[in-house]
């Protein structure tokens, strides 16, 4: 798979975001449908795989990962992240998402980040991560701080390179004058544009950008209809009935064109996506092996100036109902 600069990491285009292989995300799965579909995802070249000590309970998916690619490490770029699974007696404080049902619970002290490290270089079986974010910013902790105690685990070798996740330009600009940054990640889509000056910020600064959800938390594929009861979305106010009736309504200009180009709508989506900066890879999560070789397909896509165009044209008039995933 083409490969793009990330900071000082060379990633493919269309990576592979594992949150989706522990229970409670899109319902129920278990451990050896997880792992098929991550072998998938590495065999069809998408081998930079984004977990989080936060995914699962007790750890779930970071240790699931790190069996799949035991004994493929050397081709395998993998990234986690921190902040949100706060050890037991710890404080943690509130970060509100948009989701009906929760708010996010984060410590980020810089005296629990080396703790936080370790952790999960115990699941994944490895002797350092690749990329180690920040996985939201600590609303009782100056960024900066969290990212400089980040900077000592590079300094010792635990962890490659440092990234932030869900961040301002503002607070990526301090992070990265704090240590060098080489990835900010942040939801990116057809129906959720990255806010401008996060982006104008890391063009400045030479940080690359992962983008997650690039499918719309499955939107964008044009097959999301009824959702299980264990499925998070259905908290998510755009996934709302009323609401995914409309946005099915209005995305209905995209899916055609999709199909006119010969390409599925989530090819579509992700190819877009890469067209925007040459700095963007895509993290999109699926279980099926067949949805997983058809997202990575769109690496090889080029969408000519007149298609690029006329979806400029549909998003205009795409009004998204509902807020954003998290």
């Amino acid at each position: 798979m083409k490969k793009r600069a990330i900071g000082g990491l060379d990633l493919p285009a269309i990576g592979y975001g594992a949150m989706v292989l522990s229970p409670g995300v899109y319902g129920d799965i278990d451990d050896e449908r997880g792992a098929s579909a991550l072998r998938a995802a590495l065999d069809a070249g998408a081998v930079h795989v984004d977990t989080s000590d936060a995914y699962g309970v007790d750890g779930h998916n970071e240790r699931l990962v790190g069996r799949v690619i035991k004994g493929r490490g050397d081709e395998v770029v993998v990234a986690t992240k921190f902040g949100l699974a706060v050890p037991q007696g710890e404080p943690a404080r509130a970060h509100p998402v948009g989701l009906a049902f929760r708010e996010l619970r984060v410590n980020a002290e810089p005296r629990l980040v080396r703790r936080y490290a370790e952790r999960s270089l115990r699941n994944l079986g490895v002797d350092a991560v690749d990329l180690y974010y920040l996985h939201y910013v600590d609303p009782g902790v100056p960024v900066e701080e969290t990212v400089g105690a980040m900077g000592e685990l590079v300094k010792d070798g635990l962890v490659r390179h440092l990234g932030v996740s869900n961040v301002t330009a503002e607070q990526l600009r301090r992070a990265h004058a704090e240590h060098p940054v080489a990835a900010v990640q942040t939801e990116w889509s057809l129906w959720r544009p990255i806010d401008p000056a996060l982006l104008r910020a890391a063009r400045e600064l030479g940080v690359g950008v992962v983008a997650w959800s690039p499918l719309g938390a499955g939107f964008l594929t044009g097959t999301v209809g009824g959702l299980g009861e264990d499925d998070f979305r259905r908290h998510a106010p755009r996934f709302a009935p009323e609401n995914l009736a409309a946005n099915n309504d209005r995305y209905a200009p995209i899916r055609a064109l999709a199909d006119q180009l010969g390409l599925t709508p989530a090819q579509l989506a992700l190819a877009w996506l890469l067209h925007q900066d040459e700095h963007v890879v895509a993290i999109p999560g699926s279980r099926s092996p067949a949805h997983i070789a058809e997202n990575a397909e769109a690496a090889g896509v080029t969408l000519h100036p007149d298609t690029l165009a006329k979806l400029d044209e549909a998003l205009a008039r795409f009004e998204v109902m509902g807020g954003t995933i998290l």
